[in-house]
């Protein structure tokens, strides 16, 4: 078990590292240049800016904690303990949740995501919105806060007055068979709004953010944040989230209910 030093020096080197993707993020960003992007084998945009941040968070967290594992989405892993026994501390990175809305000056709709697991558990979640400049930090055990105030979820107890976050139902099947589940049984519908969708839930702007073909990185920071703040994260069965680099990543991706409280989370999961 970690103590509250050892938990603060993990969270300040996730602090760290966001602010270097950020001040990266927003250089490029405020030349007001289209950026050009490759695609990734099917998985949606890469560009230069997504390497370069990601690059450079590693490099903060490498010199903090040489001895850690980090997995990136663009530049895979740092230090990998290739034995049976998966390092105890893994770091996973997403320099730029939400690419295509970056690409496309979307300013509301990407993110930095940090996330530290601990023995398999995330313990330490970031979300920073580089352009607005409001972060998320949940570390387990305690209260989530954005830009260091805390923030709780305003939990829903009725299904039918829900504000509920999805993903567009012509990005693939799955997000189609979630949207003719329950777009016809909530109150008000949001879209492809990406990391950002759940740090606003945290905040209590949403009651409910279903998604679908997610990986590692793009949902671990997520978990400390959104049970820091009083809400629900699990998989589309209820299911804790679990992740081993052992472990196979589920047939078109991970599927994940974050919601308010457990009362509204289980309707929602219900209704899947």
């Amino acid at each position: 078990m970690l103590n509250n030093e050892e938990l603060d020096r993990l969270a300040q080197i996730a602090n760290e590292a966001a602010d270097v993707a950020r001040q990266i993020i927003r250089k490029y960003y405020s030349t007001g240049v289209r950026f050009k992007f490759t695609e990734k084998n099917g998985d949606g945009p890469v560009t230069c800016v997504d390497i370069e941040a990601e690059e450079a968070m590693v490099t903060v967290i490498t010199n903090a904690f040489p001895s850690h594992s980090i997995y990136g989405e663009e530049t895979g892993w740092h230090n990998r303990d290739n034995s049976l026994i998966p390092n105890q501390f893994i770091w996973v990175l997403d320099p730029i949740d939400g690419t295509s809305s970056f690409v496309g000056k979307d300013s509301s709709a990407f993110g930095i995501l940090v996330a530290v697991v601990y023995n398999g558990r995330p313990i330490i979640g970031c979300i920073d919105h580089p352009i607005l400049k409001l972060r998320w930090m949940g570390i387990r055990g305690r209260r989530t806060t954005v830009n260091s105030e805390q923030v709780s979820t305003m939990d829903c107890h009725d299904m039918a007055k829900a504000r509920v976050h999805l993903k567009g139902p012509n990005y693939n099947d799955a997000a189609k068979q979630v949207y003719d589940c329950i777009s016809s049984r909530v109150a008000k519908k949001f879209f492809d709004r990406n990391c950002i969708a759940y740090g606003e839930l945290a905040s209590g702007f949403y009651d409910v953010v279903v998604d679908c073909a997610l990986d590692p990185f793009d949902f671990l920071a997520l978990i400390p944040i959104i049970n820091g703040a009083g809400g629900v994260i699990t998989d589309w069965q209820g299911r804790e989230l679990l992740w081993s680099p052992l472990s196979m990543i589920p047939e078109g991706g991970f599927k994940i209910v974050a919601a308010a409280g457990k009362h509204i989370h289980q309707q929602i999961v219900r209704a899947l």
